[in-house]
């Protein structure tokens, strides 16, 4: 039996930078929990498929600011730290639900007061016949969870789940997360797409040598970490623009034009953009995780006059025209745009009837007030979190089987309804920030390693990674792809509004003065001292510029600490920029900030030129 269509997964990875940036609630612990929860298990997963044999495909994207962290030295470290400290927070768990430390609570309590001569001399003398009394009170009821058979179960498995993620991290891929990826793409397995180098929201930059830049430094980087150039990218929030006129009346030229100059092939967009109408799933705020927030936060209609429809689809590739020659043009760029598939992506993505909403799955948001961990379930669509019931790991596994084959299912009734309607061979590609997996659908991994086993089985779905496809099936047909991203209602509103807009000046300024300074100074960079503060600049630019501290803002989720991070980058630009306009580049404070950020070794400052 032939295929009659094609498959990808295509997970984009990424995380704020917060090297050395503090720990708990915000910093350095987000990479590490989405590591034990996420990087790590489906790192797991996909070696399982590959010694089980399974030929499986799947588009996943690290972006550069992400890779650079989970290669760094210390956040390894630290990594292993946290997880030692999951572990014993566990452990200590599983004595306070076995009853152990109650005991010993109640022991210490009832023991008399003992003194030594030395401290008798000091203190008044004890109430004896008040000792008495206590000893002789009966002892206190004891808490509902001790003697809790089943949390104590829970807190077992916990501390088995976290010793075998410290044990796949330090031994089966010898700590090393980069390499264990790029281990899974040199066999072809995978195919990792990469971003721009700090996920700067690209459309809202003020030059465009500050596009360029933020291009190029994630190409860089994605070579020295993986050995080769990437062919395909993830538009951070998968924002894009066509070419326009400037306040100057000069063109700006269309995303697809920075990345034809640096030779990438492919890209993906939300659904509305290619296929036309209002936004739906994560643009309209119809989604679990952080982007679920938006909706919520703002109380504002998602889309009040949705696109035209078209007759493009998102089972076909098309070729991005290029927008510069303006909106009769009918050449391409030579890069390929992918929408995604709505039908798949609300199976996972929606906040109300996704699989990650079924009641037998792990409740993300209830924790363990002592330890942290979750024990608890979803239980049901509107239970108030302090009435969750406990969780059942074998209830949930159960639960994972069938919403796989149900997936399996759906991927195949799709392609066949696609086949009969005379459309011929078509791809679906399911776009997920791979976060979602694990961290919050903490089920979510197991589930994606049961549909790749299944599709890989399914004689008639080829499973491909994106440019594998574009490769084999060349776009027919030239879109001129709209504006938007997969914000709120589909625009670049989650990035630049009312709580965010003083962001962009300083922002445009700082990128104005980095090609002015790249240009004056393009020829001394033999001049080490100079050339280390324009890089130490330029480093602090691109972090200053990442699309997370106005998300951040935008969403409420960390406010005070995107502002303060936001600020901090600025504030270290301005102080470097300054120094070498003053014609005294201090070369000691760039080596202090590069010992914070230890970010994009190979980093050229003459990529701001203009």
């Amino acid at each position: 039996m032939s295929s009659i269509g094609a498959f990808t997964f295509v997970l984009h990875s990424h995380l704020p930078y917060a090297r050395l940036a503090g720990r708990w609630p915000h910093g350095e612990e987000w990479i590490h929990e989405a590591a034990s929860e996420t990087y790590i298990p489906i790192l797991n997963a996909l070696y399982d498929l590959r010694d089980e044999g399974v030929k499986y495909r799947l588009t996943i994207g690290l972006t550069p600011v992400l890779a650079e962290q989970l290669a760094d030295a210390d956040v390894c470290d630290h990594f292993d730290e946290y997880l030692d400290d999951k572990i014993a927070r566990s452990k200590q768990d599983v004595l306070r639900f076995r009853g152990d430390l109650w005991e010993e609570e109640q022991s210490a309590s009832a023991q008399p007061v003992e003194r030594t001569e030395a401290e008798e001399g000091d203190l008044p003398p004890v109430d004896r016949a008040s000792v008495e009394t206590r000893l002789q009170q009966p002892r206190p009821e004891k808490p509902w969870w001790v003697g809790h058979k089943h949390l104590e179960n829970l807190a077992i498995w916990y501390q088995k789940y976290y010793e075998n993620i410290k044990t796949s991290f330090d031994h089966r891929f010898n700590r090393d997360i980069v390499g264990a990826f790029k281990r899974l793409q040199d066999e072809g397995y995978i195919e990792i797409v990469t971003c721009a180098a700090t996920h700067g929201y690209l459309p809202l930059l003020g030059t465009d040598a500050a596009v360029r830049a933020q291009i190029r430094t994630g190409i860089k980087s994605y070579e020295r970490l993986f050995g080769r150039r990437p062919t395909g990218i993830w538009l951070p929030e998968c924002a894009y623009r066509p070419a326009y006129y400037d306040e100057k009346g000069q063109i700006r030229p269309g995303i697809e034009h920075f990345l034809a100059e640096e030779g990438l092939k492919v890209f993906f967009s939300e659904t509305h953009l290619v296929t036309g109408g209002a936004p739906v799933g994560v643009a309209a705020g119809e989604a679990i995780g952080p982007y679920g927030e938006i909706k919520r936060r703002y109380l504002i209609p998602m889309s009040t006059a949705p696109m035209q429809q078209m007759k493009t689809t998102t089972f076909e590739p098309y070729y991005v025209s290029d927008t510069t020659a303006g909106p009769k043009a009918d050449e391409h760029s030579g890069v390929a745009v992918i929408g995604r598939n709505n039908e798949t992506g609300q199976r996972v993505w929606s906040a109300d009837w996704g699989y990650p909403g079924d009641f037998d799955y792990r409740e993300f948001h209830r924790k363990d007030g002592i330890s942290g961990l979750q024990y608890w379930r979803v239980t049901g669509a509107r239970v108030d979190l302090a009435d969750k019931d406990l969780y059942h790991p074998d209830w949930a596994e159960h639960k994972v089987r069938g919403h796989a084959q149900d997936f399996v299912g759906l991927v195949e009734r799709i392609l066949q309804a696609h086949w009969d309607a005379g459309q011929g061979y078509g791809l679906i590609a399911s776009n997920y920030d791979t976060e979602l997996f694990g961290h919050w659908w903490f089920e979510g991994v197991d589930w994606l390693k049961q549909v790749l086993r299944g599709l890989a089985e399914n004689p008639l779905v080829d499973l491909v990674t994106a440019t594998e496809y574009v490769n084999a099936h060349q776009p027919q047909e030239v879109l001129h792809l709209p504006e938007g991203s997969w914000g709120a209602g589909g625009t670049h509103f989650t990035w630049n509004n009312l709580e965010v807009s003083w962001m962009w000046p300083p922002i445009h300024e700082a990128e104005r003065r980095m090609t002015a300074l790249a240009n004056r100074h393009k020829d001394q960079w033999e001049d080490e001292n100079l050339r280390g503060v324009l890089n130490q600049a330029a480093r602090e630019l691109l972090l200053a510029e990442s699309s997370d501290w106005p998300f951040l803002v935008t969403t409420g989720q960390a406010r005070n600490y995107a502002i303060q991070r936001f600020s901090q980058h600025l504030e270290r630009y301005r102080k470097l920029t300054e120094s070498v306009e003053r014609g005294e580049p201090d070369g000691e404070l760039a080596a202090q900030y590069w010992e914070l950020d230890r970010l994009y070794p190979n980093i050229d400052y003459r990529w701001w030129c203009e």
